[in-house]
């Protein structure tokens, strides 16, 4: 590959987020399940099922970047953390350990939030165990040996707790910097990362919605007025995906990278943060060592297309201009639009290009998945399956080899 070519297979002009809608009868079972009422095995069968329903979904679709739709897991979220030795569950975490200048936290508390179950690092942190692996052999088991390097394992966002829990995120007797605490994430991170890929996966994006979150104006003023430097705390994160990516093209030469941002997708397709990709875009683009990158774009709170003038020639982003969140279906004709309206930005960014080059950077996309969370978005099934096919539909009729 070319230093000009993106990778663009995966991900395909069509793609999807990760999380599709959950069917009644698996959130049933996991109730069961969580409740004591049923074995894993149980859950595990009506998972699979499930699954491979929504597999099938996804080929009819024309979606090729095919996902389990999260149906293991009750958040997005889920994976690393709660399988990384030294961070300790706490059922109900104090309010004032949730930090107020976090969109999400905000908006919780604003609704009488009374603290939630949440990790907090109390020890070393290691990888004992795998965090991701055996979703993705599951899936394999699921699908055709042909699918198998195209399938796509979402990850949660390395400095997740790290944001949300800010002075309280890790015990300060074990780590005596952000610097030390993080050198150990990353480590956990790459290890899964070199198993992932032993066990023949070549598609991950990592969730990162607090990425995002630097866009927006009130979460820097919040920062600021309590004294954290939101310049050198994004600094920070970039780099540790720098150092989980590290020495990637060596070790993991075949592995296609990418990152979604959004802006919240909770419970009634609520978001929780607003604000252009401009504050962060140079960083976002052409530090994060990714191929390409999943941004919402669906509606005005992401701004315009102008930062991706700064997308370099030899990356990707995947436009979401679906929404996920309601059930509404989008015009095909304003999304061809809006496609090329961004592929003439590309072009004329700071690394000029033909618009025929930079269209070639561009997949599509819903905004965000269907179901961040168990419970889902307020569409149906129906409703997925028309937005996934919309984009596929429209991937057909903007490129041939869609």
């Amino acid at each position: 590959m070319s230093a000009t070519t993106p990778r663009l297979s995966p991900p395909f002009r069509a793609d999807h987020i990760g999380s599709l809608k959950r069917p009644a009868v698996l959130l049933k079972r996991r109730d069961e399940f969580d409740e004591g009422r049923c074995t894993r095995e149980e859950l595990a069968s009506v998972e699979d099922e499930a699954i491979r329903a929504i597999v099938d979904m996804q080929r009819s679709a024309g979606i090729k970047a095919i996902t389990d739709g999260e149906f293991r897991r009750h958040m997005f979220y889920e994976g690393v953390f709660d399988n990384l030795d030294g961070m300790k569950y706490i059922p109900v975490v104090p309010l004032d350990w949730f930090m107020d200048y976090v969109p999400d936290v905000d908006a919780f508390k604003k609704q009488n939030f009374k603290g939630a179950p949440s990790y907090v690092c109390e020890g070393k942190l290691k990888r004992t165990k795998p965090f991701y692996v055996g979703q993705y052999e599951a899936l394999k088991r699921l699908t055709a040996p042909e699918e198998h390097k195209h399938l796509k394992i979402t990850m949660c966002a390395p400095e997740w707790f790290h944001l949300r829990h800010g002075p309280y995120a890790y015990n300060k007797s074990v780590y005596a910097s952000d610097e030390e605490y993080f050198a150990d994430v990353v480590q956990a991170y790459r290890e899964e990362l070199l198993a992932l890929y032993a066990a023949g996966c070549r598609n991950i994006q990592f969730d990162d919605p607090l990425l995002a979150y630097f866009c927006d104006t009130k979460m820097l003023s919040g920062m600021a007025a309590v004294g954290v430097d939101s310049d050198a705390l994004l600094n920070l994160y970039c780099q540790v995906y720098i150092d989980i990516l590290q020495g990637r093209e060596q070790d993991m030469p075949e592995m296609v990278v990418g990152v979604h941002l959004c802006r919240g997708n909770f419970r009634g397709g609520r978001h929780f943060s607003e604000g252009g990709y401009d504050r962060i875009a140079i960083k976002l683009f052409q530090e994060i060592p990714a191929d390409t990158y999943y941004l919402e774009y669906e509606t005005e709170r992401a701004g315009t297309f102008e930062p991706l003038r700064w997308l370099p020639r030899n990356k990707s982003v995947v436009l979401g201009l679906v929404s996920s969140k309601f059930p509404k279906i989008e015009d095909k004709a304003e999304l061809i639009k809006r496609v090329h309206e961004a592929a003439a930005i590309i072009a004329d960014g700071e690394e000029k290009r033909s618009k025929e080059e930079a269209l070639n950077q561009i997949c599509i996309s819903p905004q965000c998945g269907f179901a961040s969370h168990s419970d889902g978005n307020p569409v149906t099934e129906e409703d997925v399956v028309r937005k996934l096919a919309l984009v596929s539909e429209t991937a057909r009729t903007i490129w041939s080899d869609a």
